[in-house]
């Protein structure tokens, strides 16, 4: 079975900074790109940060460049999203996925196996 789960959810203030990591099972991430996606309330599914499966390529939604790294342990069969700097506006539940489009797509209608979603939530 094919499954994602994620994990390091959870509460920060403005200007914190969080860890996300996706653990993959029943199947081997090394052949694959993996992305992380966000869902806010009120708005669309929105594609934050991918990672090729070599993990030469990156691609970030322009709300979190240069805030938010996307890297990737093959070794492990794990990905993750370092966010910094948080916002508000960052609020969602965060999803991580992944694809069998070669590069650093940020389509999620190109991401065929997700996981449950974690809560982040940025407030004072």
């Amino acid at each position: 079975q094919l499954q994602l789960v994620e994990s390091g959810g959870g509460l920060v203030q403005p200007g914190g900074s969080l860890r996300l990591s996706c653990a993959a099972s029943g199947f081997d991430i090394a052949y694959n790109a993996v992305g992380w996606f966000r869902h806010a309330p009120g708005k669309e599914r929105e594609g934050v940060a991918s990672i090729s499966a070599s993990g030469g390529l990156t691609n970030y939604a322009d709300s979190v460049k240069r805030r938010f790294t996307i890297s990737r342990d093959n070794s492990k069969n794990t990905f993750y999203l370092q966010m910094n700097r948080l916002k508000p506006e960052d609020t969602a539940i965060y999803y991580c996925a992944r694809t069998t489009v070669p590069g650093s797509p940020l389509d999620p209608r190109q991401f065929d196996v997700w996981g449950q979603g974690t809560q982040v939530t940025v407030s004072s």
